[in-house]
């Protein structure tokens, strides 16, 4: 199965979306802000090698480094800039603005969200990626 980052703040929601995803056999990584996830795969400013997952939830809003300027990075990254993401996020519209132009950004979810749309939204894009 996949490995895949979940890059949000809330407590509750990395642990929904650990079990959801261990649950279908997946291996799951959490950063609590952009700055942590970026040291996770490698992408900081020390020139480590990109460690990457297969696929990447992200919140917008966090501390330390939103998810806008955290993406913005990954855009930055040559190994990085393909690696989908499902942009999660309590904020509307405005906020999907932002992420039109990514051409990494496989999807927007609002939320609250639907636990099984999330995980069929996750099959598709993985699916894609074989």
């Amino acid at each position: 199965m996949a490995n895949i980052l979940v890059v949000d703040d809330d407590v509750a929601i990395v642990t929904l979306l650990r079990f959801l995803l261990e649950r279908e056999g997946h291996s799951v990584s959490a950063a609590t802000d952009g700055q942590a996830a970026l040291r996770a795969l490698g992408i900081d400013s020390d020139g480590a090698q990109a460690k990457l997952p297969d696929l990447m939830i992200l919140d917008i809003m966090m501390p330390v480094m939103d998810g806008a300027t955290f993406n913005a990075r990954l855009q930055a990254h040559p190994a990085a800039r393909a690696l989908p993401v499902i942009v999660l996020t309590a904020k509307g519209k405005k906020m999907r603005d932002l992420f039109q132009s990514s051409p990494n950004v496989a999807a927007y979810v609002q939320k609250p969200f639907d636990p099984k749309m999330l995980r069929d939204l996750i099959s598709g894009i993985l699916a894609r990626k074989v």
